[in-house]
């Protein structure tokens, strides 16, 4: 039997990059997943028919998780999905801004907490009642919520205002985990460093390359699948002993 076998997952941001990697494994574990996009409806229609050629199930929804009211249409629409029920909850839609600290408006901070923080707040706010004995939660932070990365310096943009953003989720982690551990559910982080998506273009020059491997013990960019791995293990009744946790997915960096 698979280890998610009869199991209900929603996935946020998953239509390409580390989400679609996380949902295909969730998948293979025998899942059904609810993928969730923002606006790349075409992406998330092929992985759903990806899924579904392999013999899983899967449906896809779209809300833009920015929004104030995205939390409660997307908990609706997951609620006639699957029911009263949900069992996996993945937390992985975001989005990054590099900028100078001068370069940084009020606007590029509003957007960046929107999307990575309010909408996961107020998504677990929305769908706590479907999370029971057994559920749980994993949110996809980052190295940089622990770690300053590149070379820091006024007149140097910089990735920290997202990087507060992911220190903000993984505080809301250990909340949520003291919060609904009575209750029997686990929340959890995963920390990724360097993937290869779009969000991480840089590595797509020998410069930028030389920079992420050289704060790396594995010399290799890493790939989406190693971090669905992670989740698809944390979601999993393997890791029913792990809560309150943020496991670094990064390479060995910056050890």
């Amino acid at each position: 039997m698979k280890q998610l076998e009869g199991k209900t997952a929603l996935v946020t941001g998953a239509s390409r990059g580390i989400g679609r990697a996380i949902s295909l494994a969730l998948a293979a574990a025998g899942a059904k997943v609810l993928v969730h996009y923002g606006r790349s409806v075409e992406e998330a229609e092929s992985l759903v028919e990806a899924i579904r050629k392999d013999g899983g199930e899967a449906e896809s929804l779209g809300a833009d998780l920015s929004a104030p009211e995205s939390a409660g249409a997307i908990a609706e629409r997951v609620r006639q999905l699957v029911g009263a029920k949900l069992d996996v909850l993945v937390l992985n839609a975001g989005v990054s801004k590099a900028a100078t600290l001068a370069a940084y408006s009020t606007a590029d901070l509003d957007t960046l907490f929107e999307t990575n923080v309010r909408g996961p707040f107020f998504l677990v706010q929305q769908l706590v009642s479907l999370l029971g004995e057994g559920s749980n939660i994993i949110a996809v932070t980052s190295v940089v919520a622990r770690e300053v990365v590149g070379k820091p310096g006024v007149e140097n943009p910089s990735i920290m205002a997202y990087a507060s953003t992911k220190g903000a989720l993984e505080t809301l982690v250990k909340y949520w985990a003291a919060m609904l551990g009575p209750s029997g559910v686990r929340v959890n982080a995963v920390a990724p460093g360097v993937i290869d998506t779009d969000m991480s273009n840089f590595t797509k020059t020998e410069a930028g390359r030389e920079t992420a491997l050289a704060m790396q013990a594995l010399k290799r960019i890493g790939k989406p699948e190693d971090v669905a791995d992670v989740v698809a293990f944390l979601a999993s009744d393997a890791a029913r002993w792990i809560t309150g946790a943020s496991i670094p997915v990064d390479g060995g960096s910056k050890l």
